[in-house]
């Protein structure tokens, strides 16, 4: 059986998170054969792979969302004439009306033409032109064709990707990725599995309100776009999982049908962090707080040091320790560096990209403070170390650290409100003053992770999904094998 596995901005590029995920699921059955069909910004990115692949990872095929038209520079621009029904479903797709994907799917993967021409011809002109009459008059026209050319670039670029056979379209996320998944299903009969981490669709709608390169009802444009990318991979999705219930309700709320989705929390390697290394002698008269991140503006790195700056003044032996990667956003990280220097506080430490079985032990609690989050790993990491956390209310960490329903273990770290310098330097300060209550904690998030987050748990609920698709596609992949071959392609 064959799974192509769809991400967008993390694995094999980005280590942690989901990318951990991913590599996880793929090590987990090395008898399956997986393919990578992954999403990046630029050519730039092309094969700079932050983990090394699985023998069983057998092709990457990459897929550019800002990219090289390469048809135009094989001919003279002579303008595209779409047919009745291609415009029809070109219409449909601007509007937003009972969006024709299946003609659009047939358009960009049958046809071989040049994406400028489309943009720029005759018929892309009057859609939008009739879209600007009817929705938005009070602008300026000639910014919002600039406007939407530039949104529907990266999703055509995309819709005209070689697209690799596979049984198993397995997406980690809606947006670019499940517009893939879904072309996928329609061009090859195959099954369409959805996981999300995140939601997507939430997480580039806060992007987007936030951004300063996109202003006033242009933001509304670019949210709808996601919007109506995330129904089509729902629509055809043949099954959506989720790490939490809130997830979920959020997906229903998006257009999932509620009957199509199924909870399937993360899980980790907890022997992978048995018998860690503990505090060394430097570390005695410490209490060590780990960040394990990448530092993003997502992880709100400069409320950390912050809200560390305050603690540090009430409680002098606080160290922190900020562990991981800081070249994802070189310029965000250089300003949490000035932050540092302009604060004049001491004991904080970037590691760097690190192995966290080397750190993890020596740390009393970890610490995150994200403005978003799905279901962290780091959390789970921390717990599987018995480690308390403070953690910000986004997510699942509200669950992950005071139990889900019918859990009775009882607190496994504070909860504090995102960007609440207050709130996160006064948790800082009480799990310092107070060794019994960290300790108590740090055990029963162990137990936590051990009852519901093992490895082990996620790896028979995939097992039992991919057997469930495999059965309807009369595949027998009990003892399946595969060969290797061309390990890059695209």
């Amino acid at each position: 059986m064959r799974i192509c596995v769809v991400a967008e901005g993390c694995y094999p590029y980005v280590v942690g998170g989901v990318s951990g995920w991913i590599n996880s699921l793929t090590k987990s059955f090395s008898n399956l054969e997986f393919i990578l069909l992954t999403i990046v910004a630029d050519r730039s990115l092309r094969g700079k792979f932050a983990y090394e692949l699985p023998d069983n990872v057998t092709e990457v095929h990459e897929v550019y969302l800002t990219d090289c038209d390469w048809y135009s520079h094989k001919r003279k621009r002579t303008g595209l004439k779409l047919n009745r029904n291609e415009f029809a479903a070109l219409r449909s797709l601007v509007f937003n009306n009972d969006t024709d994907w299946r003609t659009l799917f047939k358009l960009f993967q049958h046809k071989k033409f040049s994406i400028d021409d489309l943009l720029m011809g005759r018929d892309f002109y009057k859609v939008v032109l009739e879209c600007y009459n009817e929705q938005y008059p009070q602008i300026v026209f000639s910014d919002f064709l600039w406007t939407m050319r530039s949104i529907y670039l990266p999703l055509f670029l995309v819709m005209q990707t070689d697209l690799p056979k596979a049984d198993i379209f397995h997406c980690v996320a809606t947006g670019y990725a499940g517009i893939l998944g879904s072309m996928g299903k329609e061009l090859f009969g195959s099954k369409l599995l959805i996981s999300e981490h995140g939601i997507y669709t939430r997480e580039r709608e806060e992007e987007i309100i936030k951004a300063e390169w996109v202003e006033g009802i242009y933001k509304n444009v670019w949210i709808e776009q996601f919007k109506k990318m995330s129904r089509i991979a729902y629509d055809k999705a043949d099954l959506v999982t989720s790490l939490y219930g809130h997830a979920r309700e959020l997906q229903i709320e998006l257009g999932c049908p509620a009957e199509k989705i199924i909870i399937t929390p993360n899980g980790i390697d907890v022997y992978r962090l048995k018998d860690i290394p503990g505090k060394l002698p430097e570390d005695e008269d410490k209490v060590n707080i780990g960040a394990v991140l990448r530092v993003t503006p997502i992880k709100d790195v400069k409320t950390m040091i912050q809200a560390f700056n305050f603690a540090k003044k009430k409680q002098p032996n606080l160290k922190l320790w900020i562990m991981g990667p800081c070249d994802e956003d070189e310029e965000y990280a250089n300003e949490c560096y000035d932050l540092v220097e302009a604060l004049n506080v001491n004991d904080i430490v970037f590691t760097g990209r690190v192995d966290i079985r080397e750190y993890l032990g020596r740390m009393d609690l970890t610490i995150l403070t994200s403005i978003s989050e799905g279901q962290p790993l780091t959390i789970l990491e921390s717990y599987a170390a018995h480690k308390p956390v403070i953690a910000t209310d986004v997510g699942n960490c509200r669950e992950l650290i005071y139990g889900e329903a019918g859990d009775s273990l009882g607190s496994a770290g504070i909860l504090t409100h995102i960007m609440n310098i207050e709130e996160i330097s006064n948790a800082m300060v009480e799990m310092a003053k107070k060794p019994a209550m960290r300790e108590n904690m740090g055990e029963v998030g162990y137990k936590r992770v051990m009852s519901r987050y093992k490895l082990e748990d996620m790896k028979l609920a995939y097992k039992q999904i991919y057997k469930d698709f495999s059965d309807s596609l009369n595949i027998d992949w009990s003892e399946e094998k595969f060969t290797i071959s061309n390990i890059f392609n695209g």
